[in-house]
């Protein structure tokens, strides 16, 4: 049934497969997508011959699986691509297992077989069956902390042998940090599309503002700098493309939450540990802190949350109160004369 061991492939991150079955686990699902593709390839560059089969576990039966990984009238040599790992059934596994034990010496007719596993204890047994079996398990790092998202920029950035300024990749993170498919892509199209080097904040806040989704960062970036016109613009712009004003409200609060976190580090109120935030944020809003003060970032909270429950309740214009927010943010939360 099972043929030899497969000869030793490389992914396009340079990870070798020396197993004849590989387990792409959990994590971020577009991280654990990609090596999953980037091993299929690096296979099918490897074996240019070979039948490549797809089953999902599943759906499929052991008997379907030793007939996908045996030769065929077609092909000597089968790449395997198996999805759903964790539902596989008790028979599946025990062939998935039987197949590990029984790979041999390296050969180039071997048949190669990548399965995906979301992660979680769902087929957890099974993985430690199969790792234990001699399968190669690559796990996927879940991308959850913000530092993790921006290193994975800068790597994004590195991989077209480009750089980027350090507040142009907060706020890539900031706006798309919770899609990294859209993180990437973005990261791809600005190196695509622009020649500077580093990627400045203003470059890739030309895309990001192009997408009525992303507005509410910018939004809120413009308002703490005092660019009120400009801010009030975007935000009836957003209004009009579709975005609630809830949406942009809750951008607005997180900015002015990561202020005051800021002026409370820097009047030794509390520690940056006690902050629970990134210290690319609170660097950032460091930055943002001149003219501020105290009462101001009250004031403003404070119409923000008049803004949220007229988004919230039918007696108000949530737009209206949110423009008169936008307009206190923009003076700093001082009152005129």
């Amino acid at each position: 049934m099972a043929r030899a061991q497969a000869s030793k492939t490389q992914t396009s991150g340079g990870r070798a497969v020396t197993a004849s079955l590989t387990i792409v686990v959990g994590g971020d699902a577009f991280l654990n997508t990609q090596r999953v593709h980037d091993l299929r390839a690096a296979a099918c560059r490897e074996r240019p011959d070979a039948e490549l089969v797809e089953l999902d576990a599943g759906e499929c039966d052991a008997y379907a699986f030793d007939e996908a990984v045996g030769p065929s009238l077609l092909s000597d040599s089968t790449i395997l691509m198996l999805g759903n790992l964790e539902r596989a059934d008790d028979k599946l596994g025990e062939a998935l297992v039987r197949y590990c034990k029984q790979g041999g010496g390296v050969q180039d007719a071997a048949s190669v077989v990548i399965a995906q596993h979301e992660g979680g204890q769902r087929g957890k047994h099974l993985l430690d069956l199969l790792s234990k079996a001699g399968a190669d398990r690559q796990n996927i790092p879940d991308l959850k902390k913000f530092d993790a998202k921006i290193n994975f920029v800068y790597g994004m950035m590195e991989r077209q042998h480009r750089r980027i300024e350090p507040m142009a990749a907060q706020q890539l993170v900031n706006v798309l940090g919770d899609d990294t498919g859209q993180l990437a892509a973005m990261c791809n199209q600005l190196c695509f599309d622009f020649d500077e080097d580093p990627i400045s904040v203003d470059t890739a806040n030309t895309y990001l503002t192009a997408d009525p989704q992303v507005t509410g960062f910018f939004v809120a970036d413009k308002a703490v700098e005092g660019g009120t016109a400009d801010a009030i613009i975007a935000m009836r712009s957003a209004v009009e493309q579709g975005i609630v004003p809830i949406a942009l409200i809750g951008a607005l609060a997180l900015k002015l939450r990561m202020l005051a976190k800021a002026s409370a580090i820097r009047s030794g109120t509390i520690s940056p540990a006690e902050a629970k935030a990134s210290p690319w944020q609170i660097k950032a809003a460091s930055r943002q802190l001149s003219g501020w003060t105290s009462a101001g970032l009250g004031r403003c909270i404070e119409a923000l949350a008049q803004a949220d429950e007229s988004s919230k309740s039918n007696g108000g214009d949530p737009v209206y109160a949110l423009e008169c927010a936008i307009e206190l943010i923009g003076a700093k939360g001082r009152l005129p004369r």
